[in-house]
């Protein structure tokens, strides 16, 4: 792949390498430039950033606004959700942002995520009861990083069981779209749609222990005491807030366990020195997120004015991708940075983002995956790649990265 980093237009670079060997071709875009004209993921030219220091520096940068309203007009072309959906915080900036982040933060603190520990490690359990009576060989994404997420934020938001097979099949629909099929995604958006509107209606008629109940709350004010900041949520920003939550917590975690899990298996050492001091887990855990973690590409942005990165021009409104995936193997950052070594120094490393936007759900995310791989070492202590390594297929998309099956023995 060739430089087309400059201060005009530019062909759109060849983006097939970063599918089909993503690191290797980060690598060498590094080298050749900070910046590059590629297509985008919604079909359109963007601007990629790839280099540690440009990137950290542009996810703080208040001048890059996740708002589509600042995108050059017919230069951008996402997703189309309807409004009762699209008004969450990948879309907004402060003040909007700060508001919505702090009504929901509480979910997400330490204490509250720790007091989790136990049911997931319950969950946890119980899929791999399944596993094992079923015997091997199983597939890891199906039998268990998918199915553990996806249980803990239905329970986290309240959604009764009867409904999670229908909201595993809209939210895959939606994470890797059939591009023969595209009617499928529609589909997928207008049955969440209508499940979030009749479940939001059920529970305000009866509110239970769960945190779409407490969202309910703060949109209704029910107490009448408010929250000492006169923040409300309006009802799409309601709806758009628990489609959000379910969505980037089944899918970035189902990634991060299925990557971490291959990590091990593809460095045998590590996975020993595991399984002999599983206190050493959240440490690896940290290191996985850098060395393979689940989102390539934070939020796309858009210059509310031009700006200069790494010496580029970028005019206001064009799209701009950076790169999380290209900066946590940058070696002027991590030495040795294609090799998973626990005992660096993870400090800054930006797998879960850098600035007002860092992943609400950071600290459920961490302790979902070391619970996962706490419970599956000590269940299958010989666990195995069932397939040559070659064999393996992570999804074709730049937006997220993810194997597609993991298929194992032990």
């Amino acid at each position: 792949m060739q430089n087309t980093a400059g201060t005009g237009p530019a062909t759109p670079i060849d983006t097939t390498p970063l599918l089909d060997d993503p690191y290797a071709a980060y690598a060498a875009l590094r080298e050749a430039g900070p910046v590059h004209r590629i297509t985008g993921t919604d079909g359109n030219p963007a601007w990629l950033v790839t280099r540690y220091d440009d990137v950290r520096r542009a996810l703080a940068d208040p001048r890059l606004s996740l708002d589509k309203r600042h995108a050059t007009p017919g230069g951008y072309r996402g997703l189309a959700l309807p409004p009762a959906l699209d008004a969450n915080l990948l879309n907004m900036d402060p003040p909007d942002h700060t508001r919505i982040r702090r009504l929901v933060v509480k979910a997400f603190t330490p204490g509250r995520v720790e007091a989790l520990r136990t049911p997931v490690r319950r969950v946890a359990d119980g899929l791999l009861d399944a596993m094992e009576r079923r015997g091997a060989p199983a597939d890891l994404i199906a039998d268990y990083a998918g199915p553990l997420p996806i249980t803990v934020i239905c329970d986290l938001l309240g959604i009764p069981q009867h409904d999670r097979p229908d909201f595993l099949a809209w939210s895959n629909a939606l994470i890797t779209p059939d591009p023969a099929r595209p009617e499928l995604a529609k589909r997928a958006v207008g049955a969440m749609l209508e499940f979030y509107t009749g479940l939001i209606a059920a529970k305000r008629a009866e509110p239970g222990d769960d945190l779409l109940s407490d969202l309910i709350a703060v949109r209704d004010d029910t107490d009448g005491k408010g929250d000492g900041h006169g923040d409300r949520l309006s009802e799409d920003e309601l709806t758009s807030l628990a489609f959000l939550i379910l969505l980037a917590g089944y899918e970035n975690t189902t990634h991060l366990i299925g990557n971490a899990v291959h990590a091990l298996l593809d460095h045998p050492e590590l996975l020993d020195q595991l399984r002999r001091n599983p206190a050493e887990l959240p440490t690896a855990v940290e290191e996985f997120l850098r060395y393979d973690g689940p989102a390539p590409l934070a939020i796309r942005r858009f210059p509310t004015e031009d700006i200069e990165i790494g010496g580029v021009r970028i005019p206001a409104g064009d799209n701009v991708l950076l790169s999380i995936a290209s900066a946590n193997r940058d070696p002027a950052r991590f030495p040795d940075p294609d090799t998973p070594a626990p005992g660096r120094d993870l400090s800054g490393h930006l797998a879960l983002g850098h600035g007002i936007h860092y992943c609400l759900g950071a600290a459920l995310a961490r302790m979902e995956t070391v619970t996962a791989l706490e419970a599956l070492l000590d269940r299958f202590p010989d666990l195995r790649l069932d397939v040559p390594r070659d064999a393996l297929r992570y999804r074709r998309t730049l937006r997220s990265r993810g194997l597609i099956s993991l298929p194992v023995a032990w």
